[in-house]
């Protein structure tokens, strides 16, 4: 039996912008937040009916001139920090496992539940770092609780099957404390293999509605898995310069899938490297994509 999916009808919003332009906001149930900021980037190259996108991206603009300090602290801005309030370290305990987590939202009964998967060397303060990362995971965090929505960033162990198995404890624990709505699990970099072995475990996908992968490793066989088989939403995003990770690879991965017309996203950030996405993905781009894409 599929992931029971807790679809929001979807919200045609309307914003003005301070010059009293009409601009069409993102499709979703996740209204606008800091749009003017995060969400206003062109769009170079668009193909498959907009499911792959090519992003204009441009390190002294979106770097330099966004950061305070260059990749240490974002301009204020960009941050929102009463968000902090809703934010709770902790150590959970599931089953015979202990798993350290950052939450930020309602510990139950949440409309959706986020889990971030950080890479080599990170741990769950990564995920809630409000300047680095030009203020990314800040806006994450505040499009999360401010709609009703728990965030978690974790410390994974290890990136193999005994990690894979903390973070599938979680996906199970989140589905059950938010009554069954969707879980969504993002892995950035090298945690891009927990989401491999997830995708392989027939108990855990049960409990996902949806998966992002940021800079991650290519997995050739993501399409015959468990997750793929019931359908459930990817988003992609990559830097067309990564230098770990390369961004054909990935790109070869999509295509794959949507041949068959499987609910896929692809966002191709121009000239990035591999930490591009984390910083430039738009989070309720991704989220509104995840929150109302279908079986």
């Amino acid at each position: 039996m599929s992931t029971v999916h807790f679809i929001f009808a979807t919200l045609l919003a309307i914003l003005i912008s301070s010059t009293g332009d009409v601009v069409m906001a993102q499709e979703g149930p996740i209204p606008p937040f800091k749009d003017d900021l995060f969400s206003s980037y062109k769009v170079l190259k668009s193909d498959d009916g907009g499911a792959y996108e090519v992003m204009d991206y441009n390190e002294l603009r979106d770097i330099n001139e966004r950061d305070q300090e260059p990749e240490r602290r974002v301009r204020g801005a960009y941050v929102d920090l009463s968000v902090r309030r809703s934010q709770e370290n902790e150590t959970l305990t599931l089953g015979s496992r202990n798993v350290d987590v950052t939450r930020v939202g309602p510990s139950s009964g949440e409309r959706f539940a986020v889990i971030f998967i950080h890479g080599r060397g990170g741990d769950r303060r990564l995920g809630v770092n409000d300047y680095s990362f030009g203020g990314n995971f800040n806006r994450l965090k505040n499009l999360s609780a401010r709609n009703g929505g728990t965030y978690y960033s974790v410390s994974v162990k290890s990136f193999d099957e005994k990690g894979a198995a903390d973070v599938g404890a979680l996906v199970r624990y989140a589905f059950e404390q938010s009554g069954g709505r969707p879980v969504i699990l993002a892995c950035a970099s090298m945690g891009g293999i927990i989401c491999q072995n997830i995708v392989r475990d027939r108990e855990t996908v049960r409990y996902l509605g949806g998966m992002v992968l940021l800079g991650g490793p290519p997995d050739a066989g993501l399409a015959g898995t468990p997750y793929a088989k019931l359908k459930l939403p990817i988003y992609f995003g990559h830097g067309s310069a990564d230098s770990v990770y390369k961004a054909e690879d990935q790109e070869k991965i999509f295509r794959g899938l949507r041949a068959s017309n499987y609910p896929a996203r692809f966002s191709l950030f121009q000239t990035g490297g591999h930490g591009t996405p984390i910083r430039m993905v738009d989070w309720r781009k991704v989220l509104n994509f995840v929150l109302t894409a279908r079986n």
